[in-house]
């Protein structure tokens, strides 16, 4: 099922994707969403981004191949960092361009994993259990900023910028991540193209060893890494992330 969040003649909607019509729901989308009999067409709507997290966990170096081709060394835990929630942004949102002094910035089509249920100290086996879904993301990075002090890596900052971590365009909460993969055309060519089940620590693994250094609340977002082919761009720049079985976000940057 894909889980979509719209707005339609000034209302805010959410509900199941039927083709080009919207199934409205009411209540909570995590908690036994009611469907409302409701039938939308999506003609003219503005998607807004399929849920709203409190927290935003993303991964570094968690693929195999682009730790092999970088030097990295493959990390015995996962190495993640946090995006903040201004960050956040819908599919087909045009996302602003940082000042020229803050250098140049790159995208990084990413797995996003959708937190469905609270998850504190569980098991990779109990992981599945509160996972709703999964979407796709763009870890956008303002890659000149990350290291420019060299007594401090600046992850937060770099990472953090209004509209630098798109999601959508849907929640697919019937997805097999093993069997997927990803691809990124930036300008309409395709810039990265990976299998997901190149993954250092696949979702289930994340979820479980994430939840016992934080409780995972439902909604809470996990971008799961990228791999190779990340490169900066410029403004005016559009950039589309694909994913088997789930959709295409697309954003344009500047």
């Amino acid at each position: 099922m894909k889980w979509m969040r719209c707005r339609v003649g000034g209302r805010e909607l959410f509900g199941l994707l039927q083709g080009d019509r919207l199934a409205v729901h009411d209540g909570d989308l995590f908690d036994a969403p009611r469907p409302t009999g409701e039938s939308v067409s999506l003609e003219g709507a503005q998607w807004l981004p399929p849920c709203r997290p409190g927290k935003m966990l993303a991964l570094w170096n968690n693929f195999h191949a682009a730790a092999q081709k970088n030097g990295w060394a493959v990390p015995a835990e996962p190495l993640y960092f946090l995006k903040t929630p201004n960050a956040l942004a819908a599919h087909g949102q045009t996302i602003a361009a940082v000042a020229p002094e803050v250098g140049r910035v790159a995208y990084e089509g990413e797995l996003a994993i959708v937190i469905g249920r609270r998850a504190r100290s569980i098991t990779r086996e109990q992981a599945a259990a509160h996972v709703f879904g999964y979407t796709c993301a763009n870890d956008l990075t303002a890659i000149e900023l990350l290291n420019r002090d060299p007594a401090f890596a600046q992850w937060t900052r770099a990472k953090g910028f209004d509209g630098f971590a798109p999601l959508g365009p849907v929640i697919e909460t019937d997805f097999d991540p093993a069997a997927a993969s990803v691809k990124t055309l930036v300008g309409g060519r395709e810039r990265q193209h990976y299998p997901l089940a190149d993954m250092v620590f696949g979702p289930h693994e994340l979820v479980a060893r994430i939840s016992h250094d934080m409780t995972l609340e439902p909604g809470d977002v996990i971008l799961c890494g990228t791999s190779l082919g990340v490169l900066p761009m410029k403004p005016g720049t559009s950039v589309e992330v694909e994913i088997d079985g789930i959709g295409r976000l697309a954003n344009t940057y500047g």
